[in-house]
């Protein structure tokens, strides 16, 4: 499925790159720096940012500081940004 319409990115290109990168990227910016481009209208972040997180909780444990609930907040606050910009 295509998550970034903008630079045509599918689930499987970020999910490589996340899997693939030398230390598991921990925002959708990272991931886009993975691949070579940036974020143009910021409406993939959010799906971005849940497939880092599915990755994270396949790589560690439950308790990583990534799941935490104030944390993914300050994300989406950041989500939000990218999308108005």
């Amino acid at each position: 499925m295509i998550v970034c319409s903008c630079n045509v990115l599918s689930d499987h290109d970020v999910r490589n790159a996340v899997n693939t990168a030398s230390g598991l990227p921990r925002s959708a910016k990272e991931v886009y720096g993975c691949l070579g481009c940036s974020a143009e209208c910021g409406r993939c972040a959010r799906t971005i940012k849940t497939i880092i997180n599915e990755a994270c909780a396949e790589a560690c444990c439950a308790d990583c500081p990534e799941h935490s609930a104030a944390e993914t907040e300050a994300d989406e606050q950041v989500e939000y940004a990218l999308a108005a910009a």
